[in-house]
Parts: structure tokens; C-alpha cells; sequence
């Protein structure tokens, strides 16, 4: 008579300790960051991914959304603030695990009377990559993948900006694609950024992406026993710029 209950709690110790098993294992093996987006959406907080918007947090102490911004305002050498993020994002066989560098720097030099005159640069440090998951960093940090010991920084130089509008309008996205140079592990690759930059309260937002392999750097993919990669690597630029 008294075999029952104790079969109930061993199956309810089970459970329990099933349910654990696959909380800590979804925490290790998936995603833990959202990319935020410095360029807010037209009609929505977040995207269809549940990634935010944050521009608005930025702050606006500037014109109205929908005023006209000149090529005065804009034009000019812009430096990438500390708020920016750069990410990176792979696809497995579970699901899209998002990297983020904070640690962002560089430059846009803004002529929209002579676009080909215009210069960017940027450099991360790979040292802050991170997935909140510090076994996985600590793999992909390691020399089987990033080596960020010998190689502790990613550069983009841009070679190219697509034609952009004399004028503007306050807090309205304006599309460009930016080529350049994308160097990782000491290995440049050309790239083609899809991008939108737009101005607001003084500030310049710049969001673009890109792909690239993970063969392009002189690596493979990462994979595990119980997970799988695919080889593209998604960059993504989120950058806020100030004069």
C-alpha cells in the first residue's frame, strides 16, 4: 500500500529533474541575446524576431520626427559612440545564437555633396565578445576559432557609400549600402552592408548587415555532438554616432 506514493514522488522527482535537465541545456546551447536595433521601426516597438528597438531610449532633445534635417547638420566627421553594438549571429540546428561586441569604435566622415569623399572605419574588440554563456565565448574565443588572444581586434574600412539625399528627414530611416573591408583573424574580406542610417536628436543612427562564412577567416563552423552550424555568419552594424 505504501509503493504508491513512493512511486509518485520518484516520478515526480523525475519530471522534475527532466524539466531542469532541458531549462540549463536550452541555456547553453541557445540564444540568450536580443540584438537591438538603434533605428526604431516605422510602425512597431520590436520586430517579427523579438528584437528591440532603441533609439528612442537614446534620447531626442533635437527637432520634431518628420523635420527637415540639412545637409549642414549631417555633413561632417561623425565618431561612434559608446552605446554602439556590433553583432554576430549564427544559425544552428536549434536556433539563431546571437554574439554581441559593445566595445565599438571609429568613424564616419559625412559629405553628402561628394559621397565618394566620404570615409568610415571601425574597430571591435573581440576580447568583449559575448553570448551570456561564458563556456561557449571561452570555445569560440579560443584558437580553433577567433584566436582573439593573437588576435584581439576586428576592423570594417569602408570603401563606398551608396548615393544619399541632400536633406533628410528628422527620425525617417534613408536606405544605403556600404561596401568595404571586413578583417578578421587578420584576414580581409570585401563586404556589401545593407544598411539604413537615419538622424535624430543630434545623433546618427547607422544599422546594416551583412554575411560572410566562417571559411572566409580560416575557420569552420562551429558544431557539437548534439548540435549542428551552418557556415554563414550574419554581422550586424547598430551603431549610434555623435559630433
Amino acid at each position: 500500500m505504501k509503493k504508491k506514493p513512493i512511486v509518485l514522488v520518484a516520478a515526480g522527482i523525475v519530471i522534475v529533474a527532466v524539466i531542469s535537465g532541458y531549462t540549463m541545456l536550452n541555456k547553453t546551447l541557445g540564444n540568450n541575446v536580443d540584438i537591438e536595433s538603434v533605428i526604431p521601426a516605422q510602425s512597431q516597438a520590436t520586430d517579427t524576431a523579438g528584437n528591440k528597438d532603441v533609439a528612442s531610449a537614446e534620447g531626442s532633445t533635437g527637432a520634431a520626427a518628420g523635420a527637415a534635417v540639412t545637409a549642414e547638420q549631417l555633413n561632417g566627421n561623425w565618431t561612434i559612440a559608446d552605446t554602439s553594438k556590433v553583432y554576430w549571429s549564427v544559425t544552428t540546428s536549434k536556433e539563431t545564437v546571437n554574439f554581441v561586441n559593445p566595445t565599438v569604435t571609429g568613424s564616419w566622415n559625412v559629405d553628402l555633396e561628394d559621397v565618394e569623399s566620404m570615409t568610415g572605419e571601425g574597430t571591435v574588440n573581440m576580447v568583449t565578445l559575448d553570448s551570456e554563456n561564458a563556456k561557449r565565448d571561452e570555445h569560440v574565443k579560443s584558437k580553433d576559432f577567433l584566436d582573439v588572444e593573437a588576435f584581439p581586434q576586428s576592423t570594417f574600412t569602408a570603401k563606398s557609400f551608396s548615393e544619399l539625399p541632400i536633406e533628410w528627414v528628422e527620425g525617417t530611416p534613408v536606405p544605403m549600402e556600404l561596401q568595404g573591408t571586413l578583417t578578421v583573424k587578420g584576414i580581409a574580406k570585401d563586404v556589401t552592408f545593407q544598411s539604413e542610417a537615419a538622424y535624430s536628436g543630434g545623433k546618427l543612427m547607422l544599422s546594416g548587415t551583412t554575411t560572410v562564412n566562417f571559411s572566409d577567416f580560416g575557420m569552420s563552423n562551429p558544431h557539437t555532438v548534439v548540435l549542428d552550424t551552418e557556415n554563414t555568419l550574419e554581422v550586424r552594424l547598430e551603431l549610434v554616432l555623435t559630433k
